[in-house]
């Protein structure tokens, strides 16, 4: 059975952990409302997408 010959270090342990951290998530301004919106994709709040209404937005009472 594979058994180390040494202790790892705690400095060898995080430098192999350095790559394993969640990214942080983009976001940019939608160019109708103004909205945080994820790149590529439609606008939740009002619809727009590349310039032009591709989801009509119902009106909520």
């Amino acid at each position: 059975m594979a058994v180390p010959k040494r202790k790892t270090t705690p400095s060898r342990r995080n430098m192999r952990r350095a790559h394993d951290s969640l990214a942080v998530s983009a976001y940019v301004e939608c160019s109708n409302c103004g909205e945080l919106t994820r790149p590529h994709h439609v606008c939740g709040s009002c619809g727009h997408y590349g310039g032009r209404e591709v989801v009509a937005q119902t009106v909520e009472d």
